[in-house]
């Protein structure tokens, strides 16, 4: 269910990863409000014709090839965002590296690999978009999470140890941020699992396909809660029933969720087909193939979510729910009436 844009707007937007998956459909999502998209990610062919699909919706784009491990590199790139298309109003920060395998097969300089861009590669784009956001007393910053920011499962130990640190920074930041009294905006948006090329380029050790544990969505349910985010003052945005699911359980039944994974976390993530040689992987290098906003799962995907348009809708939610209800206590005091006059 698609969730309609609140107004044009010419806002300045930066999100990194925004190449492919969930960034390249959110730059699409903003592109069609007529955002002006300042789209970073290394350089490749995918990240110039993700520009080149901005602009075709709309929006006006910036395509600025980049390391987000590299926080320099971040910080002038901001510093050329604000030059070119004007202050920054909202900073998504999309951009990942991971690697399937389990801990015992993962190199140490893996893992450093996968937390200097999934996790430093966030810290990074907030520290330049609060740079100029503080001083304006303006503007939002949204992180993209995963429910695996809570409940962390096998294979994907980097993965998941970063999206716990992107929830840890986030936290103690919005703290920071609330005693300064600092109108600047944070949201986490915690994703379920989604359609994208991340299950076709990420490394693997794994003997079979990679695959997003169903049910899956496509990246446009996501590129729709992150909209919706970077224009509500929410403290965090669970996107899918799974995530909700998956989060919630693990905090009144952790140790079901470790039984359940125990029987279900191997098999879940890997399809029946053996794995393409050669294949290659983004962790260290990106891969110049442009894979486009899906992967390979269109099939099996879901382009909308009840979920989602549930929470982002709490205030007609409530309102119905009041209605219901008045509506119910009335007939039932309506039919005691009756059922008093009879006697």
């Amino acid at each position: 269910m698609p969730l309609r844009p609140r107004r044009r707007t010419s806002e300045v937007v930066v999100i990194t990863g925004a190449s492919a998956g969930v960034g390249r459909a959110t730059a699409h999502r903003f592109a069609r409000a007529g955002a002006r998209v300042a789209l970073i990610a290394r350089a490749s062919e995918a990240l110039d014709s993700a520009a080149q699909e901005v602009r075709e919706l709309g929006g006006q784009a910036l395509a600025i090839p980049l390391d987000v491990a590299d926080a320099d590199a971040v910080e002038a790139a901001a510093e050329r965002i604000e030059s070119e298309l004007g202050p920054i109003d909202v900073w998504v920060n999309a951009a990942m590296a991971t690697i399937f395998a389990p801990v015992s097969e993962i190199r140490p300089a893996e893992f450093r690999r996968a937390t200097e861009v999934t996790y430093l590669g966030t810290v990074h784009g907030t520290m330049a978009a609060l740079k100029r956001m503080r001083s304006r007393n303006r503007g939002h910053v949204v992180q993209v999470g995963s429910a695996l920011a809570y409940r962390a499962i096998p294979l994907q130990s980097a993965y998941c140890g970063a999206k716990f640190a992107i929830r840890g920074f986030t936290d103690a930041l919005r703290v920071e941020l609330m005693h300064e009294r600092c109108a600047v905006g944070l949201t986490m948006v915690q994703l379920s699992a989604f359609n994208t090329p991340q299950f076709q380029w990420a490394r693997t050790r794994l003997a079979w396909r990679p695959q997003p544990v169903p049910p899956i969505f496509q990246p446009e349910v996501a590129a729709d809660a992150i909209y919706w985010a970077a224009h509500h003052r929410r403290r965090e945005l669970w996107v899918g029933f799974p995530a909700v699911k998956a989060i919630l359980g693990n905090a009144l039944a952790p140790w079901l969720a470790d039984r359940k994974l125990v029987k279900q976390g191997y098999s879940g993530q890997m399809s029946d087909q053996r794995l393409p040689e050669p294949r290659p992987d983004n962790l260290f290098k990106a891969v110049h193939d442009d894979y486009g906003t899906h992967g390979r799962f269109d099939h099996r995907a879901r382009a909308s979510s009840p979920q989602l348009w549930l929470t982002t809708h709490r205030p007609a939610v409530v309102a119905g729910a009041l209605t219901m209800a008045a509506l119910v206590a009335r007939r039932l005091w309506g039919s005691r009436r009756q059922r008093g006059s009879m006697r």
